[in-house]
């Protein structure tokens, strides 16, 4: 570990920086478990994340040196296990915030932790939790960025970009990474005061396609509806011919815009 300057009580003040590394995410849990007490805020930053992963073992591409791989190591044991989903929230605005101080336009986020850029992902986030009782012991939080990646693979490049691909210009990713947990330290703070209901609201008016008619799939079954909320367990609200239904998380996907 190694002290840094960044601008932040506790976030990422205590960082370890890795030149490859299987999965940044799986790293912490490991010295979580082997380490005793470790420091809520500490950071694992990978050069090269060869196997990180997305949501439901999804796999997460990304190039070495290019991008931002990280985890963040919380333990919110003030939380209630109905309301964990509000540490996606707060992830979640905290990632897009960074993100808008770069991009001040069409940064948004996609149900449930996803990052947009109008139509296409420029960012993911996956968080894994561990319980004791009836609340959340320790948080990993994994966060994956395209920062100045210019290419990707013929299988993603219609749903992909990048920060450079959007600005046409570098930028330092230690600058985003600054910004990343300042913003992360804010709105885990808010989480820690109990001020859902703004989490909450701000979350909506970052939500991609809210309000808006699209298409969706469930299974085989492809419908058009438009998101009108989120409820507090995570489950997103969609009003489909007049009636208001909820879907679980990998319950539904989306489609495109109608």
């Amino acid at each position: 570990m190694q002290n840094n300057t960044f601008s932040t009580l506790f976030v990422g003040q205590n960082l370890i920086k890795l030149k490859e590394i299987d999965s940044t995410n799986n790293f912490l849990k490991d010295l979580a478990s082997n380490s005793e007490p470790l420091a809520e805020g500490t950071v694992i930053m990978a050069d090269n994340q060869y196997a990180g992963r997305g949501q439901v073992e999804n796999v997460w591409q990304t190039e070495p040196g290019k991008n931002i791989s990280t985890s963040v190591y919380f333990r919110p044991f003030f939380l209630p296990l109905h309301r964990q989903f509000y540490l996606n929230i707060a992830v979640s605005l905290a990632v897009s915030e960074a993100l808008m101080v770069f991009i001040p336009d069409g940064i948004s986020i996609k149900w449930p932790n996803d990052i947009y850029h109008q139509n296409k992902k420029i960012g993911g986030i996956l968080i894994e939790n561990t319980l004791s009782g009836s609340s959340i012991k320790t948080s990993v939080i994994g966060i994956g960025l395209n920062i100045n990646q210019e290419e990707f693979s013929a299988s993603i490049r219609h749903k992909a970009t990048s920060v450079i691909q959007i600005l046409h210009r570098s930028v330092e990713i230690m600058d985003i990474m600054d910004k990343l947990f300042v913003y992360m330290e804010k709105y885990y703070l808010i989480l820690k005061s109990g001020r859902y209901e703004f989490l909450m609201d701000l979350y909506m008016r970052q939500l991609y396609l809210f309000d808006k008619l699209a298409e969706y799939r469930q299974g085989e079954q492809f419908f058009s509806g438009s998101i009108k909320g989120v409820a507090e367990r995570g489950q997103l609200l969609i009003e489909v011919d007049g009636i208001l239904k909820s879907f679980n998380f990998k319950e539904l996907e989306f489609t495109h815009t109608k």
